[in-house]
């Protein structure tokens, strides 16, 4: 069963899915079952991944690691998503792009961070 806001990919040709709708289908692509994919909380390589949040005047400044990512053709980031009580807010990067996003939402009770690398996957802080 899948359930809201999962995020699976497809090992053969990387599409991405995040799940909207929770159901008991299993999804598929390329002919093969989709990954269901876990969110990393903590790097011990030398690049870091880990989200960071910062409160900013009107909402959050969210940027990836205490040390930016790369934003290079073969390694960057393709997404920072702030969920701000419970609403999501996207942000979709480029290579060449700055490893952050300014989210204008107010003030939040709980907030998260999820991004998403090319090579390394999906992490969470």
């Amino acid at each position: 069963m899948t359930k809201r806001s999962e995020i699976y990919k497809c090992n053969i040709c990387g599409n991405l899915v995040e799940i909207i709708g929770e159901g008991v289908g299993t999804l598929v692509c390329c002919d093969q079952e989709m990954e269901l994919l876990t969110a990393k909380t903590a790097d011990s390589s030398t690049e870091k991944h880990v989200p960071v949040i910062d409160k900013i005047d009107g909402g959050y400044r969210v940027y990836v690691g205490s040390t930016l990512h790369p934003m290079e053709e073969k390694h960057w980031i393709q997404w920072i998503e702030l969920n701000a009580d419970g609403v999501s807010h996207k942000k979709y990067l480029n290579p060449g792009d700055q490893p952050e996003a300014i989210f204008l939402v107010g003030e939040a009770t709980t907030v998260f961070a999820r991004e998403f690398c090319n090579l390394h996957g999906l992490w969470k802080g």
